[in-house]
């Protein structure tokens, strides 16, 4: 699979814009704020209908405009795709696949799969539990479209739920029929999730393991645990212990909407103890594990998406991505640098065709 082509109008900074892309590696160079990131956020658009950078659509319109629209055009399997997604102020999304609309966007989720690695992905490390929690989710849905259904309703309930227990504490009352409808629905979707969640970690720690090692050149140890409440016991016991502080709380304080990872380096949190350099190593080890995930799972080779990776590290890991993503397990790459002339230099030890798009 590959994007043949991409077509911009309005979005963020670009008025209008096309490219024609090679089938192996794209760059675009240029100074900060020109606009580099912005092409990958919309290639990012194409296959998960939203923005990597910017989660409020309407801001992704460009300054006094109206609209914004992406259309793609793609080869997958030597069949031609076309893709445009566009918005309008004050109106819904629009995502057409061939000229016909999607009812339901999470239906497109998979169908083009991509992988993207950013500066911004230190939130990985730096944010909350919640952060981490989409990482994974992402990354199972790609593949998993029930696990997504099973996502939105579980979160559904849990909304649900927590309404309930506030109107239980504005009222001064309690009924544990009414509350247990959502227990029920909780527990057996949180309880998939949790299974599905512990399984694709089995599948995930060894991989990251594997890419983490290539690109330290096996100085370095790490370790990526998955974080329950769940492996301590079952739903409906952590549901039944923790009432009466939940009810106190007005919110649902237990459940799988509480899971989290953690990363470790040796034997201590990346987040405290490794450098600059080791903390982007591993999110670049994570979103390489997920790439190959992804290919493995769907016999799709995912687009690659490369934001300023080579900023902050020094030559020997750059050297060793570089080796990795030159492997043939890897298709088409996009990437971003502001160094022109080290963009080429890294570029010209690969064996494979690149185009650079110098932007100004």
């Amino acid at each position: 699979m590959y994007l043949q082509r991409i077509s911009l109008v309005n979005f963020k900074n670009i008025a209008t814009q096309s490219f024609d892309f090679q089938e192996k590696i794209n760059c675009f160079v240029g100074d900060n704020g020109i606009g580099k990131t912005n092409i990958l956020d919309a290639i990012y658009y194409l296959s998960f209908t939203k923005s990597y950078f910017n989660p409020i659509a309407g801001q992704n319109i460009r300054h006094g405009e109206e609209f914004f629209m992406i259309e793609g055009n793609y080869s997958i399997n030597k069949r031609k795709e076309n893709i445009i997604c566009s918005l309008k102020k004050g109106q819904k999304k629009v995502l057409k696949r061939n000229g016909r609309a999607y009812e339901k966007f999470s239906e497109h989720i998979g169908q083009l799969p991509l992988v993207i690695i950013s500066p911004t992905d230190r939130d990985l490390i730096a944010e909350g539990s919640d952060t981490r929690r989409k990482f994974i989710d992402g990354v199972i849905s790609q593949q998993d479209k029930g696990y997504l259904k099973t996502l939105i309703t579980y979160t559904k309930v849990v909304s649900q739920r927590n309404a309930l227990l506030k109107y239980f504490a504005a009222n001064r009352t309690f009924d544990a029929l009414n509350l247990d409808i959502y227990d029920v629905q909780m527990i057996s979707l949180g309880t998939e999730i949790y299974k599905k969640r512990s399984a694709f970690l089995e599948r995930f720690a060894p991989i990251f393991n594997q890419k983490y090692q290539t690109i330290s050149e096996d100085k370095e140890s790490v370790k990526l645990t998955y974080k329950s409440q769940l492996h301590m016991m079952p739903f409906e016991q952590l549901l039944t212990e923790n009432l009466q502080k939940d009810r106190v709380l007005q919110y649902t304080s237990v459940g799988v909407h509480k899971d989290d990872l953690s990363f470790d380096i040796g034997e201590y949190p990346i987040k405290k103890f490794g450098s600059q350099g080791q903390q982007k190593s591993y999110l670049i080890a994570l979103k390489l594990a997920q790439f190959q995930l992804i290919k493995d799972q769907s016999n799709v080779t995912p687009i690659l998406l490369l934001d300023d990776v080579f900023d902050k590290l020094d030559g020997h890991r750059v050297g060793q991505i570089i080796d990795l993503v030159n492997q043939d397990e890897f298709g088409q790459i996009f990437i971003t640098d502001t160094h022109a002339e080290r963009t080429e230099a890294i570029l010209k030890q690969s064996n494979k065709s690149y185009e650079i798009f110098k932007l100004t």
